[in-house]
């Protein structure tokens, strides 16, 4: 099996401000694996809040290039590398392989429900009140916007949204940007502003708290939760995960959160890191799975790779052959 590994940059349309910082590139990692005539592709976001670079998950895969080589297959990746941005731009090129050698959809393979068009959240980036008011604005036909916020005048933010895009559907990302003693008070002034969910609002290893706090909307674990084992400890404090294959380390790890999920009874977000389609396209085959998607990436960008995936608004349709899967 030919390998091949490299990094791309993707301008976005404008600069991404969330709690932590601000972006303006999508900085990726494209795993190529060729084999009798076939060629899959792999996508991954290397992310620095979990300490991975581009030139760090290049050198992972790099040292597994004879492993690979001689036919290293999905089952054995969680012993040659850790959830995270390597292990899912391998993961999804070897299911993207296997789905072109067996002339089989990916979603086949995988033993997933066919998927269908879905709604995705569109992310409106951290700004000022009247800055986000206006992108609100702007985007205000989406049924769901996702909004980035980081604490002190996040309320305003809110209602300056909701002012710009009266009837959408609203979910906040707060990005572990909360204080504990401001969780109950937001979560109340968000539930009455038609916010339908709140992402990760305190600190990984500090959110034991949200268990102990009133809520009236329902709370999304993110960084908190990447594999199928941390999902137990998380049951009494969350009732959604958002699962990401950047986190899980692909999309097998991704289905095993899922079915994980369910077993537990909470509820699923399909997420996303920023980037090209091609990294959408096999979180994709779980949307429909899903109560909420949030797949906007590609729809951040200056441009997409092509092929890409199709949206139409907010709809999202399934990835074609050519791009995934």
């Amino acid at each position: 099996m030919q390998f091949d590994v490299r990094g791309e940059r993707w301008p976005l349309a404008q600069a991404f401000t969330i709690s932590r910082g601000t972006k303006t590139s999508a900085d990726v990692v494209i795993c190529t694996l060729s084999r009798d005539g076939h060629t899959g592709h792999g996508e991954s976001m290397p992310y620095p809040r979990y300490g991975e670079s581009v030139e760090q998950v290049v050198a992972q895969l790099e040292a597994l290039h004879p492993s690979i080589e001689s036919g290293l297959q999905r089952a054995d990746l969680p012993q040659h590398l850790p959830a995270g941005s390597a292990r899912n731009a391998l993961d999804c090129a070897l299911w993207d392989l296997e789905a072109k050698s067996q002339n089989q959809p990916a979603y086949k393979l995988a033993e997933l429900r066919r998927p269908q068009p879905v709604q995705t959240a569109y992310t409106i980036s951290l700004d000022t009140a009247e800055n986000m008011g206006r992108a609100a604005a702007a985007n205000a036909e989406r049924p769901l916007l996702k909004i980035k916020l980081a604490g002190q005048g996040d309320l305003e933010r809110v209602e300056a949204i909701r002012q710009g895009a009266p009837d959408a559907a609203l979910i906040v990302d707060a990005n572990e940007g909360w204080e504990q003693r401001e969780v109950e008070p937001f979560a109340e002034a968000l539930a009455q502003r038609g916010v339908v969910l709140v992402e990760q609002p305190l600190p990984v290893g500090k959110d034991d708290a949200l268990g102990d706090i009133a809520h009236p909307l329902p709370f999304c674990a993110d960084e908190s939760c990447h594999t199928a084992a941390d999902l137990p400890a998380l049951a009494s404090r969350y009732e959604y995960v958002n699962i990401k294959l950047d986190k899980t380390g692909g999309l097998t790890e991704a289905i095993a959160l899922l079915r994980q999920a369910r077993k537990l009874d909470m509820g699923i977000m399909i997420g996303c890191m920023v980037a090209t389609s091609l990294s959408m396209a096999p979180a994709a085959l779980l949307a429909s799975e899903a109560e909420f998607v949030d797949l906007d990436g590609p729809l951040l960008l200056e441009k997409d790779r092509q092929p890409s995936l199709r949206y139409e608004g907010s709809t999202l349709y399934p990835p074609t052959p050519d791009l995934w899967g």
